[in-house]
This record gives C-alpha cells, sequence and structure tokens, in this order.
C-alpha cells in the first residue's frame, strides 16, 4: 500500500514560521505517514533541518523526511552530520535522510563551491558522515556516540545512472523527482536492478514527490507558486503533475503505485493551514486509508 505523506510548508514563500509546528501536529493527527521537507540556500525558505526540528518538538510517531537535502555545497560533512544527528535524537529516531547534490546554481556560487566533480566530492561526504554517525570520530573528551546501527535511514536523489547505482550500493533507496512518471518508472527499474547487481537483500525504497493544492482559486495558486520556485525553465516539466483537485488525486496514486513508488509526499503550494484538511479529506475521499500513529514500512 502506498504510503502518503505531506510536506511542511516551509519553502512557501510568505508562510509564518511559527506555523510549522502546528502544522506538523496537525499533519500527524490527520493520519499522514510523514512529514517532508524540501531545500534552497538561495530562496525564501526554512533551512530543511531546523524546520524538521521543530516538526519534531510537537510530534510523536510520524516519520521526518528530507527530499532532498542538499549536501553538494555544504562543505564540512561533520558540521553536517552533527545536525543531522541532533535531528535524529530530537526526534527519537524518526528521521530519514533524503540526500542530494543540488543543480541549483545560484546555491553553490552563493557557497563559493565548484559544481564539478561533484560525484565524488557527495561520496566522500556520505562516508564521512557514517563515520559521525558510527561513533568514529574522536574528540579530546572521545567520540561523538554512535546512533544505532543503520540510523539514521539515508535515501539518495539522481537521475542519472552513476546516480540509480549510487543510491542502490550506499544508501536504503531512491527519492524521485516531483514531476514525470517516465522518470519515476525508469528510475525505479534502474535502482532495482544495481540493487540486486550490489547483492543487497529486498529491495530499495521508493519515494516520490507531487505538489498539491486544494481548494478554491487552487489551479491559480499552484501555478503562481510553482512558477516562483522552478522558473520558466522547468515550469512546463513540473504543471502537469501538480495536483488540484479528487479526481487527479485518484488517478496519480494508481499511477505512482503502479510505477513502483513505495511513498508519495505531497508538498504544500500554500501555507494556509486549512490546506492540511483539504488534502486529508480528499485522500479518506478516494479511499486511501490513514493509519493513526504507524510509522512502520509495511
Amino acid at each position: 500500500m502506498l504510503r502518503i505523506g505531506i510536506g511542511l510548508p516551509a519553502a512557501v514563500p510568505g508562510t509564518d514560521a511559527t506555523s510549522i509546528g502546528r502544522w506538523a501536529a496537525e499533519s500527524e493527527e490527520r493520519g499522514f505517514r510523514s512529514l517532508g521537507v524540501i531545500d534552497r540556500l538561495v530562496y525564501d525558505n526554512l533551512d530543511p533541518l531546523v524546520a524538521l526540528a521543530a516538526a519534531a518538538a510537537r510530534t510523536e510517531h510520524i516519520e521526518l523526511l528530507t527530499t532532498v537535502l542538499n549536501a553538494g555545497y555544504r562543505r564540512n560533512p561533520i558540521v553536517l552530520a552533527k545536525q543531522i544527528d541532533s535531528v535524529e535524537r530530537l526526534s527519537a529516531g524518526r528521521l530519514t535522510v533524503g540526500l542530494g547534490m543540488g543543480g541549483w546554481a545560484e546555491d553553490y556560487a552563493a557557497s563559493d563551491v565548484a559544481m564539478t566533480k561533484r560525484g565524488v566530492a557527495f561520496e566522500a561526504t556520505l562516508a564521512a558522515m557514517r563515520d559521525v554517525w558510527n561513533g568514529k570520530v574522536d574528540g579530546a573528551s572521545g567520540p561523538i556516540p554512535a546512533l544505532p546501527p543503520g540510523r539514521p535511514e539515508v535515501l539518495l536523489a539522481g537521475v542519472v545512472p552513476a546516480g540509480f547505482a549510487r543510491a542502490a550500493a550506499l544508501a536504503d533507496g531512491w527519492v524521485a523527482p516531483s514531476f514525470g512518471l517516465d522518470i519515476l518508472e525508469e528510475g525505479v527499474d534502474a535502482v532495482r536492478r544495481e540493487w540486486t547487481r550490489a547483492g543487497r537483500p529486498g529491495r530499495p525504497r521508493v519515494i516520490v514527490e507531487r505538489y498539491f493544492c486544494p481548494g478554491t482559486g487552487a489551479a491559480e495558486t499552484a501555478e503562481a507558486y510553482v512558477a516562483h520556485y522552478y522558473g520558466a525553465e522547468y515550469l512546463p516539466r513540473v504543471r502537469p503533475d501538480v495536483i488540484t483537485d479528487i479526481n487527479h488525486l485518484r488517478e496519480e496514486i494508481g499511477r505512482l503505485t503502479q510505477a513502483g513508488a513505495d511513498d508519495l509526499l505531497l508538498f504544500p503550494c500554500s501555507g494556509a493551514p486549512e490546506q492540511i484538511g483539504l488534502l486529508a479529506d480528499d485522500l479518506d475521499a478516494t479511499g486511501w486509508q490513514q493509519r493513526r500513529g504507524l510509522n512502520d514500512l509495511d
């Protein structure tokens, strides 16, 4: 059964930052399986780990996800690992870290980091962070305490062959983009092939994202937000997959399930608090059964 989560409005410009905790608490109450957050640097948004820390403080069971946290221009992997470690501890082990390199050139420019040779640097960053989480980084008073084995769960983004191979070999699964059914289908096949080639048991977890905006004026609100976030270059690719009515929601759940996704994260185009209830009601009407208080992956 497709697990359905909801995004925090942490990347919706103009959203009251103090509403994040309330949004998280209501989302858990309405039975969403996860809370997600996306990442930009040069944009009107909250830092994703700070947003999830606020969500952790107001929730007890719901999974917390970064989809994705851009590691490419965060140059100190030990600092980043400690920040992730902190959210994992604050949430009592509910954090799943989706990581990517980040593709916005202005974010790299503002960080004074080159966009070349990102794959090698990314793998080195991940290895260094795992050393922190495994208690292998020593200080004057001893190592940073290790997290439980396998924590946090790590998923990787990427839509090129090297990215699929990296997700299969170095992580617990793959984060698909927020648009393009064909990209999802090809990615699922590729990651599963690489997973088998790596000799790993089971199968990779696959998370896919979509934007949503129900209610009065939904189409206009969604169009304005997606255009602002992605710009003219990517807007035509993203627009068709933005969900603004219950029929599209029902169809998309069916398509994404058939394509092999395990989780669907629905990110808001508006920070209005009624968006949570409107989406939950639409999901109920589609027949999707909410499962309160559960965070298992069955």
